[in-house]
């Protein structure tokens, strides 16, 4: 079927945006529901152990207090394989320290709050381990999740390619924990009756989530409506249920016919909603004097927690980036007594960019060549790893256009060598990559409505990125009619399945299937194929790829950074971002340029302000909030210029799309870090980059 050209790539506004200025879009907290009960968690004060005792007298009696839930009244749930997190008030055992123990369901907030804090648990406590290094005697390789991103690779000769390559970089990088802190908090609004649940929760993925909470609780799917229309944000942390979720659940049970609401406090959200962990990568190049790549080592080390396993798979971009006869990569995990990490923005390739990128840089100057014109020199022909030929690379182009824009010919590349009124100057480059995946499963309904509508339901969710915009043009552009002429209902289970939002994959795989459905609709509507016939629906589900296994598929970007260090301070600014793109058809540039913008600033910000730290003593992060837990606001952020480039690719789905939300953070970080060094001569391989790692000149 051939895409008519009609609402795709149109700049048009959010359609749910007038809604959402105006208050009148409900998220999950803000659902109506009758007599609410609200639930505040109670969590565990050690980092290892068993609970020994239990009282809730004091709780129990206070006014307003419905029930105290915990692990004596709690339904029996059905533990699953690889979600032991999950598991909660099922046992004695404390896994991590605030591991929920225990719940109050009050009549309001306030009185649930104030008696979790009357509930008395008395704990065993062990000795916990939080030591992470790469140098434990403990470390596991992680699984394979994802056939078409091994976990490891070993191809050629590394550790002759090194020994015998004239130029050798063999260095460490580390990254600290990251957290998502989305501006809509976890929440849940749960309500059991008639042994069937009503859920309204932000999730990224309804029907995903149905499905896990089925097979928790021993129900037919049948029992269980997700409801999430409108997410605030979420970068991985609401793509999977959370032990929340499931407190909520549990707590729903025993007040069977109350809707139970939970907010997590900001506080809370740093243990229960997941975080990126901590790596400690190294790398290690060998080449020729002219720069030229011949082996390639890419290892990365980072924790999990004891009872589920998560890998944040750092070397899976690399690869894809480079060629070179002799590549290898290897992950190992570290089981530890702490909250199960789980997947955020650009999962593997933000911090695995960081350190590559970096890396590229350090090669440069060892080779006395130009950062741009190394990366085009170790251009590949084929994917360096799989050897399939790329479905389109425009990475070449992405760096040339943003050297142009950003005045790269003017710079003098011997670091410290410019001063303006005692700040350092410097630029940096770093490239970006990100899978063009599609994921299996989605399905949509187009139903034709009089006069000349269309109603399009399919499960998808909208993070706040645009999708309620993007799949509206994305229907009208495969109905041939106008954006009007379509209305799109998503965020229920209640309507056909939608894989989660995630991978950058969300648009890519809902619109091929609403694509597919409107082709055979406009096939039974016959020639012309505009006009509706009142009551004619088609379902259809996403069609396989069929270039899938021909081609590897990829989104490329070039990042560019100017930053100014303080000579004497060592404080560090950042004026200017530049950000080109190769990631096919954009759909709406305005939403586009949105998102893409968001990913830069958030890869400016790992570089700079965000550092979990773990106090060993407690097993617990110490800056768990926004006041501690810096992140960039607008006034850290410069000029910041985003463009990308016309890309033609007929093999990655019918609409040419290959995924934009996690590319933009992709490289982001080195761009600055290698600023850094240009201006201050101080590599920083160790984020984030604070004046007390610099002032040592």
């Amino acid at each position: 079927m051939t895409i008519p050209a009609h609402a795709m790539g149109e700049m048009i506004d959010r359609i749910d945006g007038p809604d959402k200025v105006r208050g009148l879009a409900r998220y999950a907290f803000e659902q109506p529901v009758e007599r609410p009960a609200y639930l505040y968690p109670v969590q565990a004060t050690i980092a290892r152990g068993r609970m020994v005792g239990l009282d809730c007298r004091f709780a129990s009696s206070e006014p307003g207090v419905l029930a105290v839930l915990h692990r004596y009244n709690a339904v029996r749930t059905r533990a699953q394989d690889g979600l032991g997190e999950l598991d909660i008030l099922q046992s004695d055992r404390v896994a991590f320290r605030n591991q929920f123990v225990a719940g109050v369901i009050a009549e309001t907030s306030e009185i649930a709050r104030h008696a979790a804090g009357l509930v008395r648990v008395e704990y065993q406590s062990e000795p916990h381990d939080v030591a992470f290094s790469a140098d434990r005697d403990d470390l596991w390789t992680p699984s394979t999740v994802l056939s078409k991103f091994p976990m490891e690779v070993d191809k050629g000769d590394v550790d002759a390619g090194l020994a015998d390559a004239p130029v050798r970089l063999d260095r460490t990088y580390t990254t600290p924990r990251y957290y998502h802190n989305a501006m809509e908090p976890h929440t849940t609004v749960a309500c059991w009756a008639d042994d069937q649940f009503t859920i309204y929760t932000s999730s990224q993925g309804v029907h995903a989530a149905r499905g896990s909470i089925a097979a928790l609780f021993g129900l037919d799917p049948r029992q269980i409506r997700v409801i999430s229309p409108n997410i605030g944000g979420a970068f991985g942390s609401k793509a999977h249920v959370n032990p929340e979720l499931i407190l909520a659940l549990l707590a729903a049970r025993l007040v069977p016919g109350r809707p139970v609401k939970l907010a997590l406090t900001r506080q809370q959200a740093f243990f229960q909603a997941g975080y990126r962990p901590e790596t400690i990568q190294r790398i290690a190049i060998g080449a020729q004097e002219d720069g030229h790549i011949v082996a390639m080592f890419h290892a990365c080390t980072s924790p999990t927690s004891q009872v589920q396993e998560y890998a944040e798979h750092c070397t899976r971009a690399t690869p894809t980036m480079y060629a070179t006869p002799n590549l290898r990569t290897q992950q190992r995990l570290a089981s530890l007594d702490i909250p199960t990490p789980t997947i955020m923005r650009a999962p593997g390739e933000c911090p695995g960019m960081f350190a590559l990128e970096s890396a590229m840089d350090e090669l440069a100057v060892e080779c006395g060549i130009d950062p741009i014109e190394l990366r085009m020199r170790n251009e590949p022909e084929t994917h360096p790893g799989t050897g399939l030929p790329f479905s389109s690379r425009n990475l070449i182009a992405c760096l040339r256009e943003g050297a142009e824009r950003f005045g790269w010919d003017e710079r003098d590349p011997t670091p410290r060598s410019r001063n303006e009124d005692g700040w350092l100057v410097g630029t940096g480059v770093a490239a970006s990559t990100y899978h063009a995946l599609q994921v299996p499963g989605s399905v949509a309904t187009i139903r034709a409505e009089p006069p000349g509508r269309y109603t399009v339901l399919i499960a998808a969710a909208d993070l706040g990125t645009g999708t309620w915009t993007a799949l509206t043009q994305v229907a009208a552009d495969a109905l041939g009619v106008g954006v009007s002429d379509v209305e799109l209902r998503i965020g229920d289970t209640a309507y056909p399945q939608a894989v989660v939002a995630g991978g950058s994959a969300g648009i890519a795989s809902w619109g091929t299937a609403i694509c597919e459905a409107a082709g055979q609709l406009r096939q039974r509507l016959g020639r012309g194929g505009t006009i509706p016939v009142e009551g004619l629906e088609v379902t259809a589900q996403m069609p396989e790829n069929p270039y899938a296994d021909q081609y590897s598929m990829h989104s490329f970007g070039a990042q560019f950074a100017e930053v100014r260090v303080n000579a004497e301070t060592g404080e560090v600014r950042v004026p200017r971002l530049l950000g080109v793109f190769a990631a096919g058809r954009i759909v709406n540039p305005k939403t586009a340029r949105s998102q893409l913008l968001g990913g830069m600033t958030m890869g400016m910000s790992m570089a700079l302000h965000e550092d979990g730290v773990l106090d060993a003593r407690f097993g617990s992060v110490v800056n768990q909030d926004l006041a501690t837990y810096h992140i960039s606001s607008n006034a850290d952020v410069g000029a910041v210029e985003v463009r990308w480039l016309p890309e033609d690719d007929p093999y990655v789905n019918p609409m040419g799309t290959k995924g934009i939300g996690e590319l933009g953070i992709v490289g982001a970080a080195a761009a600055v870090a290698n600023a850094v060094y240009h201006a201050t001569g101080v590599r920083i391989r160790d984020l984030p980059i604070t004046l007390d790692k610099l002032m040592t000149w």
